[in-house]
């Protein structure tokens, strides 16, 4: 004998309401008190109800709610335990808070235009915070033409339509490598993959500080670094092993930074008196390696509320504009200062 499935009226004879008040209550309705959403939902789940697909993008009471989704660059697949991201969700869940939001993290990964616009049609949620931007710049364009309901955490580019928050990743780049140059380093390598505009931007201020000091970049210095730990360790020991001599990196995140310092150590090399290091982020344990890693820092908790702001205060669809974090350059023992 079948199970008997559970009614929108069944749950209603059991909270001694009427059924377009229980259907209210689960649908979030501001008409509903908080105290009888509570019984009501504690119900459908205790009679499993199938209100799945009618139930609000959150838990109840909350102001809004807001999905976090990762993009898959082409060649890659980002992993969400990468420290930097656990920086950034941190700085955007302390705003999410301060404003009475939720905040999920998605399951999808979409890797071009029709991901993109899936991910921001089959969800409940007010809006959307995309996390990097790979190669889908074109896509978002075309997205926000589409929907406007969107912010993306990642670099300011040529002909940009939609709304993007990040750190001045020029200066970033070039504030890190003027200083090795200042400490006596002209042998400077460039640990990371140009293809991420954010990189690129990185890059581009490590060449403008070379251009400054006079000095000439050499190519065969720069190392197209993954966002890993392994990918960076074995550039610098291909390098090495290559017979490529430098004096100092510029790591375009802490985190390449790190796999840099591990492959110097399994050469033979020490940091800084062989070779100096910097990265960019400044993620939390940066300050707790050995050598503690001399890094640009990226306000995370402004970028959080800056994301937020600019998701949830837009007052048209072309309201938000785009802005650049200030970096600065935390001067600890890799760097030999």
């Amino acid at each position: 004998m079948s199970k008997r499935v559970t009614r929108l009226q069944d749950i209603a004879r059991m909270a001694g309401v009427s059924v377009s008040t229980a259907s209210r209550a689960l649908n979030d309705s501001p008409a509903v008190n908080r105290r009888t959403k509570e019984a009501i939902w504690k119900l459908a789940r205790e009679h499993d109800y199938p209100f799945r697909g009618s139930m609000p993008a959150g838990p109840i009471g909350a102001k809004a709610t807001v999905s976090i989704v990762v993009p898959r660059p082409q060649g890659r697949d980002p992993r969400l335990s990468d420290p930097f991201f656990f920086e950034l969700l941190s700085g955007l869940g302390d705003a999410a808070r301060q404003r009475d939001c939720d905040i999920h993290i998605s399951h999808v990964r979409p890797a071009d235009y029709e991901g993109l616009h899936a991910a921001m049609t089959t969800h409940r949620a007010e809006g959307v915070v995309f996390v990097g931007q790979s190669t889908l710049h074109g896509a978002y364009n075309k997205l926000a033409e589409a929907d406007g309901r969107f912010v993306v955490w990642g670099a300011e580019l040529p002909e940009q339509s939609y709304c993007s928050i990040g750190s001045d990743n020029e200066l970033g780049g070039k504030r890190a490598t003027e200083h090795l140059i200042r400490l006596g380093r002209r042998r400077i390598a460039f640990l990371g993959l140009t293809e991420a505009p954010e990189v690129a931007q990185r890059y581009r201020g490590y060449c403008a500080a070379h251009a400054a000091a006079g000095l000439e970049v050499d190519p065969k210095l720069a190392a197209p670094a993954y966002f890993s730990i392994e990918s960076a360790q074995g550039c610098v020991e291909a390098m090495i092993s290559e017979g490529r001599r430098f004096d100092a990196i510029v790591a375009a995140s802490d985190v390449i930074a790190l796999g840099a310092l591990k492959g110097l150590k399994r050469s033979g090399l020490s940091c800084p008196d062989d070779v100096a290091v910097v990265g960019y982020d400044n993620i939390s344990f940066a300050a707790y390696g050995t050598p503690a890693l001399t890094t640009v820092d990226q306000d995370m908790d402004k970028a959080g509320r800056l994301l937020l702001s600019k998701l949830l205060d837009r007052s048209g669809r072309n309201a938000a504009s785009s802005e650049r974090l200030a970096t600065d350059l935390i001067i600890r023992e890799s760097c030999g200062a």
